[in-house]
This record gives structure tokens, sequence and C-alpha cells, in this order.
């Protein structure tokens, strides 16, 4: 098996899984319980948080946990959205982002909110001069990704950090779900941020919303005491002492030989007619974006299933046939119906991408005789 759809999720390491296992046998209290159970759960707890506080540079109380970056976005969005709708209601995104801000923010219009797309430079990173006079009295929310899922694009995060704290009543959510653990993306300047476990190699159904202090969240599950008030339910002990394992692992990982497989894939595919790579140069190299002249991706997808060989087309979550992230890059309907996501990890072998691109080339002649 060729696995490269690592965008999507990862698989879970073994020591993560093992730590899952063991927390789940040896702490069966509610860490919410009084009882000596309890409180060796409630010990265990806060030492995974305090973990990944410190990996993320935060602080413990600004973990919010939740069942993934989908949930936090929403709660992140539609917290803010609720809760200062008496500023204003002017939201700043970029065409790139997740379906799981997309959409808060297509109910957000709905209800009378006013969503804009920040200006762009070529390469789809944000345009600062122009972004910042986008941003008005009544603007109470920039929401998008540090890394597009489609198309890898990094945006200035810090740089766009440093222009909204001229503007103290506009709050800055960030959706971290491709960066972390691939670039560090700085949080100094960033009031909330999204994360979730399956993306850096730990278990599914587990993520996090950093919430920085002094800001105040509608919670969209309230019913109980958990680990803050912004998000009720038993917390999930298992899953929360799994995810700061792997957390602590992906920061170990080497990523350098990446850019090494991008570099070569990126070669080999420009020899191939037909294929157009869309994610500009400076996307970070584990995700790339082609198209396939002629070819439907679904089709191309399945062919190289049928040699084990995985990718995607557009985003996991993606909804509609012609990827907008793409359209916005090349400007071009035909290339944003026809997309393909290759996405790698530091597992991920030369050997696995030359087979995958000598599978790509055969399957496309193939198709093409059809």
């Amino acid at each position: 098996m060729i696995y490269l759809d690592y965008s999507a999720t990862t698989p879970i390491l073994e020591e993560v899984l093992d730590t899952y296992v063991k927390v789940s046998k040896n702490y069966i209290g509610n860490s919410n319980s009084l009882h000596k159970l309890g409180v060796e759960s409630k010990k265990l707890e806060e030492s995974a948080t305090k973990q990944i506080a410190d990996l993320l540079q935060v602080k413990p109380s600004e973990i919010i946990y939740t069942s993934g970056a989908s949930e936090s976005n929403n709660t992140a969005i539609k917290g803010i959205a609720f809760s200062y709708q008496n500023r204003g209601k002017h939201i700043l995104t970029t065409p790139f982002e997740h379906s799981s801000i997309v959409e808060p923010l297509n109910y957000l219009k709905t209800l009378g909110f006013e969503i804009e797309y920040i200006a762009l430079k070529e390469d789809g990173t944000v345009d600062l001069d122009a972004f910042q006079k986008q941003i008005r009295k009544d603007t109470i929310l920039v929401t998008l990704a540090s890394v597009s899922s489609e198309l890898g694009i990094l945006q200035p995060i810090d740089e766009i950090g440093k222009v909204l704290k001229n503007y103290p009543k506009c709050f800055f959510h960030v959706d971290l779900t491709q960066s972390i653990g691939k670039v560090d993306v700085p949080l100094k300047y960033v009031d909330l941020a999204s994360l979730s476990a399956h993306k850096f190699y730990g278990p599914k159904g587990i993520g996090v919303l950093i919430k920085k202090e002094g800001i105040e969240l509608l919670p969209l599950i309230q019913g109980g005491k958990s680990t803050t008030k912004y998000r009720s339910g038993t917390p999930a002990l298992p899953l929360i002492a799994s995810m700061s394992k792997a957390l602590r692992l992906i920061f170990e990982k080497d990523q350098s030989k990446v850019s090494k497989l991008n570099s070569y894939l990126r070669e080999e595919l420009k020899k191939i007619d037909g294929v157009s790579i869309n994610s500009p140069d400076t996307s970070i190299p584990h995700i790339l974006n082609i198209s396939v002249k002629g070819i439907k991706p679904e089709t191309l997808l399945h062919a190289l299933e049928e040699h084990e060989i995985y990718i995607s087309t557009q985003s996991a979550c993606a909804t509609g046939k012609e990827s907008l992230p793409v359209y916005t890059i090349t400007k071009d309907s035909s290339k944003a119906s026809s997309s393909l996501r290759i996405s790698l990890s530091y597992l991920t072998t030369k050997e696995e991408c030359e087979s995958f691109i000598q599978v790509l080339k055969e399957e496309i002649q193939k198709l093409r005789i059809r």
C-alpha cells in the first residue's frame, strides 16, 4: 500500500495507541469525581493538559477540548459571533477555507452577518496592505487557516496578527489543522486556534480550541461540568492523554525529507503531458495539488486505488465539484473541477513516490486511450 492522503488523516502511532489502551484500562474514574479514582484521573488530565499547553506555548487554562478541529472551528466562529455581535457583524476570511469554517460562516450570513473575502496576492497569501484597508469598525472576527488544506498555502500568521493588534475589538482565529507538526506557526497575536489529533498521528475524535484569556464564548454544547465551562461533557481522558503523547512525538520528528520528496514529485509531474501543478512553489511541501487534463479526478483516483495507491480529490470534507481554492489560484474552471491532492509525511519514502509516478503515468495513458 502507498498512502499519500496524510492531510485527510494520519495513522495512529503504536506508542499513542498504547497510551490510549493503558489509560482506558488504568484510569476508569471520571476526572470530575471527588473520590480517589476521580482524583487520580484529574492528575493525569492536568499533566496531559500542561504538556499540550507547553508544546503549543499557551496556558493550560487556555485549552478547551473538543471532538476535533471542525467542532473547534464552529465553537470559535459562532462563539465570537454570538458573544460580540453588539460590536458588529463583519467577518473576514479567505476562499481557501475548510468546510468547517465555510459552513458556519454561511449560517451566520442567514442571521445578518456580513462575510467578506480578504485580499490576496498572486501566490494566495494575504495582501497585508489591502487587508488592513478591509478592516472596519464593525469587523469582529478574522478567521482563516494557517495552511490551506487543498493547496498547502502557508499564510503569514504573525504578520496578520500584528496588523490586528491595532484593532482590539476584532478577534483573530486560526485553523492550525494542517500546520501542526509540519511548520511552526507563532500564536503570540492569535486569539483562538483550532487543531485535531488525527492530523498528527493521534486518535480520531479529539481536538483542541485554544482560547486566550479574557475572551468569552457562547458554548455550542451546554450541560454540566467538564474541563472548562466552554464545552460540556465527561472529559475523554484516554483521548486527551494519547493526543498529548502524539503532539510531543510529532514535534520530535524530522520533517526535512518531505521537501526533497515534494521537489522530486514536482519535477516528475512536470514531465507528464496534461498534468498541471496547482500548489504554488511557496506552499508547504506536505501538500501538492495537481490537475490532469481531460480525466475526471474520481476516475483517476479509483484507477490508482486498484494499485493500492491512495490520494484524494480536493479535501476529505470538501463539498461541491469545483474547488474554490484551486479556481482562486489558477482562474481555470477545468483545473478547479479536476484537482487531486497528494499529501506527504515523514513516513513517506522515495520508493513510494517513484512507484506512484510510474503508476500515474500508466493509468493516465490507459484512460486517455479509452
